[in-house]
Formats: C-alpha cells, sequence, structure tokens
C-alpha cells in the first residue's frame, strides 16, 4: 500500500500471505510529513477495523494486529516507497482489499497496491538494504544545495575515500565512516533512474513550489541504516557552510532488498525491490 502525509511523507506497505500473509505498498503524502510512526500505525488499525480486513491477531493477554513496518519513517520526512507487511486470516481478493481500504482512508494516504507472499517469504524489515531519497528544498527557504557548482560539489564530495560522519545514538556518539554506504548521489534523476534501472513514476512533491536539488541511494536496514540527514550535513561540512534540516524535504522513493544468487560457485548481491 502507499499512503502520503499531509506534511510531506509518502509510506508503503505490503502485506503476505500465511494465516496469509500479504505486502501492502502505500504512500503518505506532503501535508503528513509531521505524523508520527505510531500515529500512522493506529490509524491503520482503525481503516483495518472499518473496512472490515480480516487481519490477524496476536494470541496474548493484549490482543494486537499482526503487521509491521519495513522501515518506519521519520518526522519531517515524505515518500512514495512505504512498505508494511500485514497478516490475515483469510485469504481475499488484492485488488478488492485495496479499494474496501482507500474507502476508508483520506486523501493523504492512499494504498497503491497489494501483494500476496509465500509462506516462507523473508519480513520486508529483514529483507531491506538500500532506499532511494530525492532532496528538495521548500518554499521560501534557502539550502547550502542551492549553488551553481552542486555538480561539481557532489563530484569532488564523492571522490573521497572516505566521509566521516559524527553518529549519534540514544547512548552514545561515534564516528562511522559512510563513504561505502552512498551507493549514489547525483543532481539529476535521470543519473539515479540510470543507476536502479528504474522508472519512479510521479512524486506527490512533483506540480508543488518543492525544488528537487538531489538525489541519493544509501544503505537502510537493521544493521546499517544511513540517513540522508548524515549525508547531507558531511556535505555541508565540506563545502565549509552550514546544514538545516528545516530547509529541505527528504522525500524517500523507493525500498530495496538484497537478493543473493550463485554462479560459476561465486556468490553475488543485487538490489530489488522489496516487493
Amino acid at each position: 500500500m502507499s499512503v502520503e502525509d499531509t506534511t510531506g511523507k509518502v509510506s508503503c506497505f505490503h502485506q503476505t500471505e500465511t494465516k496469509d500473509h500479504r505486502v501492502c505498498h502505500h504512500a503518505e503524502q506532503c501535508r503528513m510529513y509531521v505524523i508520527g510512526h505510531l500515529d500512522i500505525m493506529r490509524y491503520f488499525q482503525k481503516a483495518f477495523r472499518r473496512a472490515q480486513i480480516p487481519v490477524s491477531y496476536s494470541q496474548g493477554f493484549s490482543p494486537h494486529q499482526l503487521m509491521s513496518f519495513s522501515s518506519p519513517l521519520g518526522i519531517g520526512l515524505s515518500s512514495d516507497g512505504e512498505y508494511m507487511d500485514l497478516t490475515l486470516d483469510q485469504v481475499e481478493d488484492a485488488d478488492r482489499i485495496v479499494e474496501q481500504m482507500n474507502e476508508q482512508m483520506n486523501e493523504e494516504i492512499r494504498v497503491r497496491n497489494l501483494t500476496i507472499l509465500k509462506d516462507d517469504a523473508r519480513p520486508s524489515m529483514a529483507m531491506l538494504a538500500a532506499c532511494d531519497y530525492m532532496i528538495a528544498a521548500k518554499p521560501d527557504k534557502t539550502s547550502f544545495l542551492e549553488r551553481v557548482d552542486l555538480e561539481e560539489l557532489v563530484h569532488r564530495f564523492m571522490e573521497q575515500s572516505s566521509i566521516t560522519i559524527l553518529k549519534k545514538t540514544k547512548r552514545s556518539e561515534k564516528e562511522v565512516d559512510i563513504r561505502d554506504n552512498i551507493y549514489h548521489l547525483s543532481t539529476g534523476l535521470e543519473q539515479l533512474q540510470g543507476h536502479t534501472g528504474m522508472k519512479y513514476g510521479e512524486s506527490c512533491l512533483e506540480g508543488s513550489a518543492y525544488r528537487p536539488l538531489l538525489y541519493m541511494q544509501l544503505t537502510a536496514g537493521s544493521v546499517v541504516n544511513i540517513k540522508p540527514e548524515l549525508v547531507l550535513e558531511a556535505m555541508a561540512a565540506f563545502a565549509g557552510d552550514t546544514f538545516s534540516f528545516l530547509d529541505v524535504q527528504i522525500h524517500r522513493l523507493e525500498m530495496y532488498g538484497e537478493y543473493v544468487f550463485f554462479r560459476n560457485t561465486m556468490s553475488f548481491a543485487a538490489f530489488v525491490r522489496i516487493r
């Protein structure tokens, strides 16, 4: 399913199949980016009940719907590529479920599609390996990225053998080299599409006053997860400038899982769309 935030966040979720798992792809539009993850989960829980979707529940003392997001979208971000795993009690027609869901949703959060998966399919959260992002300047804001030599800056920035940032967690701070975790960085959508082989279609930011400036693909997942803000902070420091999160809109375009295949006894890894 795809869902879109009124503040510029788009999320997608998938529903899988065993009791019957399905993966839903959804989008959250730009006016909803200030809505937190827990509120988004409650929104979907209520929508499932109103739409009378046969969602499975846990069997503990406090039963809850069996659903999970691939990578919860942070507050302030928007997206066109979010995914959710959902378990159903019985198999239903996927297209009909999408219709039922959208009938109960507001115009800012919409389900795009739903995919039925095999019983042994890995959870989307476990598959996640990379994400694509678009960085756009907000209306009436000025970013350090709005410069005539941006393409040259990106080239010099990516030529570095290491890019060290200070990564903060709840308990500590440590320096991390993220150079190998930046798979792509460019100033044009065509360059990103050439790198990924994807056609992203129309974004919820298109036709608005947001000005796209930068496109990137970064490592994502439970082991290593690189936020776009860290890359932008490193770029600003490299350019001798400062970065403000409030000056730009970070928009997620797509998520990828890692697919490992074997050829001539050697293993290779490639990125594929989560579902």
